[in-house]
């Protein structure tokens, strides 16, 4: 019975979660239904598994929820998002539209800006040059999923995704996990989704298909006062989409050195952190009961993306002050818009932990450990399936290390493996099947480009899900033959 109540507890998250019913409710009823089938006792797993994980999800992560939510929001109001967005169109020109989106998304969420930030500004961009060159309307979801949504997500080195954040806690790792092996899967992603894009578009011109007709310039508006796109939304990245309303946007566009800038303090800062200043550092009073008797390694990686997010902020503040005319307002949204993102994920993280602490997981675990090819395959098919289960990279993620973390750095120690590649195998296998209908950045994307899944989703799987399912084969073959590099 214990058994089945995993399965029915999964079940009802994921039916009603992509019914639009809150995962503030679902989580905690979905752990107790799991928990009342395998006979265990409900108001203690309620509050003290349950609600204890879910805290401790926070505690570690909110930093970056609220530090990059701030961030989007200041990049957004002052104009750098569509700054950036703009010089890349410009550069690139009408010949290599596809192009222009892809590196326009790849270059703000790499710095740091949230995903749903970087829809509602690339989106209407993207609109304007696909009908410009009458390359069809429906590739574009896939052209921005393929930018924001792949390599700069899991795979680049340093990226202050919080996908990339979430796995160094458990291993002791940097942002900067297995940079060698990184960059090759980034290489692997944006080269076959740029060919399989301009093989679509080359398919689309011989059979003289056209921009498209109804295209729904109002979607973009309608997307982000829907309920039902914020409540997919917030479950699947760390920015609540109803806080775009709220700020003054600047009228005028920053100067693109002002809106570049903040982007590479990011990279640099996150990388000075990592391998500079905090290994310098003496740090011997994270031992103390007062400070949770940790190690440097278990907050360096956290430290290290939310100390880049608040000098990103101060230099995006100081650098486009002029285009800031409501200060305090668009501050005030970038932190709302971190709080529902968070409590989503932190109630997924608390569902994993009462699944995982039931005696029932036993079997489960077992079956995991037991996948042939070793603790890397085994691990990247945990985090694919308990990704693609809830719909969430960083939910998935989190929930298959807090049940199987220390397992498998007992099986690294154990095998020689490097943690760094645990880490980056990881990262990357929690986003691929992530993207999978009811993933809330799809439904939202889709929203906003006012398309269906019958129009784009076959494309966005092939650039979101094939290319990173062929990258992570690469990332396990070559990292299993040459180690972490």
């Amino acid at each position: 019975m214990g058994l089945l109540g995993i399965f029915v507890g999964l079940g009802l998250l994921v039916l009603f979660a992509f019914r639009g019913w809150s995962v503030l409710l679902l989580a905690p009823f979905a752990a107790l239904v799991a928990a009342l089938f395998g006979g265990e006792p409900l108001l203690a797993n309620l509050t003290q598994i349950f609600m204890a994980n879910a805290a401790g999800f926070l505690a570690q992560f909110f930093p970056i929820f609220l530090l990059g939510a701030v961030f989007g929001k200041l990049m957004d109001d002052s104009g750098a998002v569509t700054s950036v967005a703009g010089f890349m169109a410009q550069r690139l020109g009408e010949r290599r539209v596809i192009l222009a989106v892809v590196l326009a998304g790849a270059m703000v969420t790499y710095g740091g800006v949230s995903l749903f930030v970087a829809f509602f500004v690339i989106v209407p961009m993207a609109r304007s040059l696909f009908r410009a060159v009458s390359i069809p309307r429906r590739l574009i979801p896939a052209a921005i999923v393929l930018g924001t949504s792949t390599f700069t997500m899991s795979a680049l080195p340093g990226t202050p995704s919080i996908q990339n954040a979430i796995p160094m806690p458990f291993f002791g790792t940097t942002p900067f996990a297995a940079p060698g092996l990184g960059i090759i899967a980034s290489l692997i992603m944006l080269v076959t989704g740029l060919w399989w894009l301009g093989r679509a578009e080359a398919k689309a011109r011989r059979a003289g298909e056209g921009y498209g007709d109804g295209d729904a310039e109002g979607a973009t508006e309608r997307a982000a006062a829907d309920e039902l796109v914020r409540e997919r939304a917030t479950t699947a990245r760390e920015f609540d989409p109803a806080e775009l309303q709220h700020g003054q946007r600047s009228h005028a566009p920053s100067p693109i050195v002002s809106a570049l800038v903040p982007l590479i303090v990011v990279v640099a800062v996150n990388l000075a952190m990592s391998l500079v200043v905090l290994p310098r550092l003496d740090v011997g009073y994270l031992a103390e009961p007062r400070f949770g008797s940790t190690s440097l390694a278990a907050v360096a990686g956290v430290w290290s993306v939310a100390v880049a997010l608040a000098a990103a902020i101060l230099t995006t503040i100081v650098l486009n002050w002029p285009r800031l005319p409501a200060l305090r307002q668009t501050m005030d949204a970038g932190a709302n818009a971190s709080v529902l993102p968070a409590l989503s994920v932190a109630s997924l993280v608390g569902f994993g932990a009462v699944v995982a602490a039931l005696p029932a997981f036993t079997g489960v675990r077992d079956w995991v450990l037991a996948i042939e090819g070793g603790p890397l395959v085994s691990l990247a098919v945990a985090t694919n399936i308990l990704a693609a289960l809830t719909g969430s990279a960083s939910g998935g993620l989190t929930i298959a290390l807090d049940a199987l973390g220390p397992t498998y750095v007992e099986l690294a120690s154990r095998t020689g493996i490097d943690l760094a590649l645990m880490h980056r195998v990881a990262v990357i296998g929690s986003g691929t099947l992530d993207i999978l209908p009811h993933n809330g950045a799809v439904v939202s994307l889709l929203a906003i480009c006012g398309l269906t899944h019958r129009d784009s989703y076959f494309d966005i799987v092939m650039v979101g899900i094939v290319t990173s399912l062929l990258a992570l084969v690469v990332v396990i073959v070559l990292g299993s033959a040459l180690g972490s590099f």
